[in-house]
Order: C-alpha cells, then structure tokens, then sequence
C-alpha cells in the first residue's frame, strides 16, 4: 500500500487538475504537478499510451518502467477507470466535479461516446478551465485528419529549417515528439492565464490548441519571412535558418567533438581577451591578423556591427575574429574551447549528446540532477531538473512517477467524501 500522496508545495498547490490520458496531454499535466497542482492523470486499464513506448529501463517492457512515461508522470497520481463501463464513466464525472483544469486530447467521436461536451461542463461550473490539446483543433476543416508528430513538424514548418548546408540531404525531424511539447507549453500558458483571469473574475474558460498551429509559430523567422516579405528560409547546419546564406558556426575540435562558435565578439574587450588566447596557445604564427583584434582592443576605436558596414578595418577585424574561433577550436578539445571561450566572456557552445549534457559540471552545479526514489525498484535515479528557474515560483520533483492505478483506491474514496459533504 502506498503512503498517502502529498503534492509539491508550490505556486499552484490550490488546483486540482483532472488529466485525461492522452497521447498529447502528458507534458502538460508534468507542469502543473511540478508546481504543486494536485494532477490526477486518468488511465485506462492498460495504462496511459506513453506506458508503453521505450526506451524502458534495464531494457525491460513493462508498463511502470518506460522512460517516456517517467518524463511525463512524475508528482502525479494515477486513477485507471474503465470509461467504456458507466460505472466508471459517473465516477469520472464525480471526479470532474472537484476539478479547477481538465487536461485532455480526445477525438471529437472518443468525447461523444464518452458523453463528455466541454461546452456542457462550463456550464455546470463556470470556474472550470477545459484544456483540449488536438492536432487541427476541433470544429475546423481539418478536424478529422490523422496526424502523427512527424506529419505535424512537417506540415507545421519545423522540419524545414532543420537540416544541413547541403540540401541534397533531407530535412531532418527533431527527436523528442517535439510538436507534442510544444503543444503542451501551449496548453500550460494557456491555462495558466485563464487561472489567472478566474481569479479576477470566478470564470473559467476553454482553452484549446491546436498542434500544427503551435508547430507553426515556433519556426522562429520562417513564417513571419513568409507572411511579411514572402521570402522562404533554408535550413543551415548548426545555426539559423535564413533566406539569405550566413557563416558557418559549426567547428569540429582536436578531440573529434564540434563547437558552435555563435556571437562574433563586439566589444574591445573581447577582442583584446580573443588576442591573448591566441598568444597564448602559441598561435600567432599561424594568424597574423590578430594584430587587428589587438587593434579593436583600444576602447577608441568604434566598429559597427559587421553586417552594417563596409570599412575595411572593421570587415578585417571581424573576419580575424572568425578565424581567430575557428583556429582556437581546431586545436583544443570541444569542452575545453567551450569552458576557455566562457571564461573569456566569448558565447559560445559545445555540441554534446544527451548525456555528456546531463554530466556535465555545469548543468550539475545548476541542479539539473534530481535524485528520485524509486522503491519498486530499490533504488534511486537522477532525473533531468528544473528547465526554468524563478525565485517566487520554485520547482520541484518529489515523487516518482505513479505506477498503472497506484491511487485509484485513494482518489476515489476522497471523491466519495467530496461528494457526502456536498
């Protein structure tokens, strides 16, 4: 038997969030329950879709050990109803009645069998904020359509701007089912503000979003180019899409690893910190326009950006600067460019898998390593941190994520105690 649940204290520990499972709604829920929100995820009696999908851990299926359901689910409680029976279908209605947020991604038919009409349940309780998190939204032309995340980045616009320098490679779909994330960001600010307007006025509100649209609007400049200047932008490797081909930035270091060199330095004294990293790797031999960074180190000398003018002096600062980076890079390895360019004040990143990020010092002094208890397992694992930081709002994970009907018993015995005092 599980001990009794108690939710991260945080900015949200008033709400009571119903998240029906769906294949969109996971990330969604996560952050409402990491900010304190009691979040009931809703499963059928073979768990949540995300149960299923690997990695799982040790390599193991198993519906309480897959990694994506993990990252969805942790500070979460799972009720597993049968919504095809009516006796579940009311005790998912009695548990709707105490709810603030219901989270959801249901097919237009699925709501119907389901008697669900969100339009109905605002009208019984007029605080109640309804989520609803579909790939073409419901209602439009497009309403019906399949959709899968691949077809989603597509058609929505990312995938276009990802990719290399060399187009006879095809683009290239971020991993991640990112169009489902973005999505869920959308849904969390959206239901955040109509929380945030219930509390002016005691209203709640519908919020819907519409995946392809939220594709759409996280393609950076692509489609405002687009709409704007009907220019289309082509993907470049390592850096920004762009209509109009810019430098590279991608440089592969002595270790074999790669480094994105990013912002050109701007201010003396950058280019003065730029210059004596070249003297002291013994470099400059080998670049002899160093003596132009030494010369933008004198704060009197004023340069425009190297986009915005045409002076000879500055387009041969920045351009040694360029080289300077790129020199520097090929001859140390990527972590130690990137840690030397930072202590220099030069941005700059190092191009890392998943799991070099994960040990990296830096992100481990930041607290991206939370360690979480798993008993079922005898033992504990390090979970990825707080993606934002705020003082007034903390973060936090404070229990793993709930194994398949873990607090079925317990939520419903609370619902049946709402409803006796009622």
């Amino acid at each position: 038997m599980s001990a009794p649940f108690s939710p991260p204290a945080g900015p949200l520990s008033d709400l009571r969030v119903v998240e029906l499972a769906g294949e969109y709604t996971g990330l969604a829920g996560r952050f409402f329950a990491d900010l304190g929100a009691d979040v009931v995820v809703v499963e059928p009696p073979d768990g949540a879709a995300a149960r299923h999908l690997p990695p799982f851990v040790d390599d193991e299926p198993h519906p309480d050990r897959s990694l994506r359901w993990w990252s969805e689910a942790a500070n979460k409680r799972s009720v597993v109803l049968d919504l095809d029976a009516s006796a579940d279908r009311e005790r998912l209605g009695a548990l709707l009645v105490g709810a603030d947020v219901v989270i959801e991604s249901e097919s237009v038919a699925r709501l119907t069998a389901l008697d669900l009409d969100p339009a109905r349940e605002l009208e019984r309780r007029p605080g109640l904020v309804w989520v609803a998190i579909t790939p073409f939204a419901r209602g439009g032309p497009r309403s019906d359509e399949p959709a899968c995340d691949l077809t989603l980045l597509a058609g929505g616009g990312p995938v276009w701007s990802c990719g290399y320098d060399d187009h006879a490679l095809p683009p290239i779909r971020g991993q991640g089912y990112q169009s489902h994330q973005m999505g869920a960001h959308f849904a969390a600010i959206g239901a955040l503000a109509a929380i945030a307007w219930r509390r002016r006025t005691g209203r709640g509100q519908h919020v819907e979003v519409n995946l392809n649209a939220a594709a759409n609007t996280t393609t950076e400049i692509a489609t405002y180019n687009w709409l704007t200047v009907r220019t289309i932008v082509q993907r470049q490797t390592g850096r920004h899409a762009s209509a109009v081909a810019t430098e590279p930035l991608q440089v592969q270091c002595a270790d074999g690893g790669y480094v994105t060199t990013g912002v050109p330095p701007r201010h003396p004294s950058q280019f003065a910190a730029l210059a004596k990293w070249i003297t002291d790797l013994g470099l400059r031999e080998e670049l002899p326009e160093v003596v132009f960074l030494e010369m933008a180190s004198d704060p009197s000398v004023e340069l425009g950006a190297p986009e915005a003018t045409a002076a000879v002096e500055a387009t041969a600062v920045y351009s040694a600067s360029r080289d300077a980076m790129n020199l520097i890079a090929s001859r140390l390895p990527a972590i130690e460019f990137f840690v030397g360019a930072q202590q220099r004040d030069l941005p700059v990143g190092a191009v890392l898998a998943p799991e070099e990020a994960f040990e990296n010092e830096h992100f481990v002094a930041r607290g991206m390593q939370v360690p979480v208890e798993h008993p079922e397992l005898g033992r504990t694992v390090l979970y990825p941190g707080a993606p934002f930081r705020l003082t007034r709002t903390p973060w936090r994970i404070v229990r793993r994520p709930p194994l398949l009907g873990e607090h079925t018993d317990e939520v419903l015995a609370e619902t049946s105690a709402e409803t006796s005092r009622q």
